[in-house]
């Protein structure tokens, strides 16, 4: 007995170790090992036979991308491609689809595309909006692959097509990331035509030519991470706790969700992003606050900070009301848009600032002007309505008014036409009834009564036929 009792009290332990290290490993997300894809779309145009120093700009291209794809061997996870544009025909045939993938997806290719790269004459045009467009098709579909394209030239388009609007397109359906452009001897009148494409760089000559291949590469394999402060209103990283949004402004996805996180010695963590993709930072307080296209810098750790001070907006309701649940709509000062609305007994955090409330009783009740304060909370109530009785059953036409305080009369509420008989929760005050039957022949028999309501008190008013 006592043995039995012992194996159960193990195998009782073994199941709660077990259970709980399995609760654990399920809270957290285990992402894929994503595979990422390099695409060099190599300008192979007339124009690269142009001297460059002590040799030619296509000699010096297929030297440097043959070491480079050498180097790149080692990597896990990597595949490469080569296509290649303008070499295939010559110039003088105007040949505006001359683009063509020469070495295809593969792990292991390395050989290959350094032998087609020795193979490779430079000809004719430069239709790089075309090839933009066919290399979209190069790239297997995956979703879990980052697509990587790496555009080597020395020229311009020259077939009338849009490589900007191209590349943001195909960026917009998530075909490849930002795209890195290296530009080889590239006047600086023209740069502009090439860097609305994506992450532009000057190879002005050939030793920031071999800098750069090997900076983008780098770019496109290292590890990037960020870090956001948010910071009160003297500028001290303190605020927490609030949902961080990168957005991809190129799409206008949400690209990562991270609650933000401040450690017990006031550090905040550091966050893993993909640097080939353009963002804007939305800061979900109340208001939000946005960082307009973070400037990452790929490869690195990379911090960024947003003023972000907040108090607390209290909303108290200190009796039950016959109103049910108040709520009330909170707008920015002097705006018309609604901010956010909320239940009375609710606590929400905002930005410091001046806000306007409308609550949602009856008559409403308009606070301008209502301050929220750093660190501190601002406490709203409103008076306890009372009750307007109608005993009388009559079918008819009847409106409320208030009464202001300079003698003018403000319309609030209609009686149901069916039936006047009614319970209503109206806040203190002075208040007119204007009544006539459906059976009254004249407008001579309206019934005009004035009242007054206070606090958990009812008030009864009998109808005239």
């Amino acid at each position: 007995m006592k043995v039995t009792v012992k194996i159960g009290l193990l195998i009782g332990l073994l199941l709660a170790v077990y259970s709980g290290s399995y609760a654990q490993t399920a809270l957290k997300k285990i992402e894929p090992v994503k595979k990422t894809r390099i695409l060099f779309l190599l300008d192979g145009s007339g124009s690269m036979l142009a001297k460059w120093e002590s040799s030619d700009r296509m000699k010096v291209a297929k030297v440097l991308l043959s070491k480079l794809v050498d180097s790149l061997a080692q990597y896990e996870n990597l595949e490469l491609a080569l296509r290649v544009y303008g070499h295939q025909f010559d110039r003088e045939k105007n040949n505006c689809t001359d683009s063509r993938l020469e070495v295809a997806f593969k792990e292991g290719n390395e050989e290959q595309i350094k032998t087609r790269l020795k193979q490779i004459v430079p000809r004719g045009n430069t239709p790089i909006t075309y090839s933009l467009e066919q290399a979209a098709k190069d790239f297997p579909v995956d979703k879990n692959a980052r697509n990587v394209l790496i555009l080597i030239t020395d020229g311009l388009e020259s077939c009338g097509g849009d490589p900007c609007a191209t590349a943001k397109a195909l960026q917009k359906k998530r075909i490849f990331l930002k795209p890195f452009v290296i530009g080889i001897g590239i006047e600086k009148q023209f740069v502009p035509e090439l860097a609305c494409m994506g992450q532009y760089f000057n190879a002005a000559d050939i030793s920031s030519f071999r800098q750069v291949l090997d900076n983008v590469v780098k770019m496109a394999l290292s590890k990037t991470t960020v870090s956001v402060e948010l910071k009160d209103e003297q500028g001290k990283p303190v605020e927490s706790n609030v949902n961080l949004t990168f957005v991809n402004n190129v799409t206008e996805e949400p690209e990562y969700n991270y609650v933000h996180y401040l450690s017990a010695a006031g550090k905040t963590d550091v966050l893993d992003i993909d640097a080939l993709l353009s963002y804007d930072l939305v800061v979900n307080t109340v208001p939000p606050v946005v960082l307009k296209n973070l400037d990452i810098k790929p490869g690195e750790h990379n911090v960024f900070s947003a003023k972000t001070p907040q108090g607390t907006l209290y909303l108290r309701q200190d009796a039950v009301s016959p109103f049910g649940v108040t709520e009330a709509i909170v707008r920015e000062n002097n705006s018309k848009n609604t901010l956010i609305a909320l239940r009375f007994g609710s606590r929400q955090k905002l930005l410091a600032g001046t806000y306007d409330l409308e609550l949602l009783t009856l008559p409403r009740i308009y606070l301008n002007n209502v301050e929220i304060k750093q660190g501190q909370t601002n406490t709203i109530t409103f008076p306890p309505p009372g009750l307007l009785n109608i005993p009388t059953e009559l079918q008819g036409f009847g409106s409320l008014y208030v009464l202001e305080k300079d003698g003018t009369q403000r319309w609030i509420y209609n009686l149901p036409e069916s039936n006047s008989r009614t319970n209503l929760p109206l806040q203190p005050g002075q208040y007119r009834l204007v009544y006539r039957t459906k059976t009254a022949n004249a407008s001579k028999f309206t019934d005009v009564q004035n009242f007054e309501i206070r606090s958990a008190a009812t008030t009864t008013i009998k109808l005239f036929r």
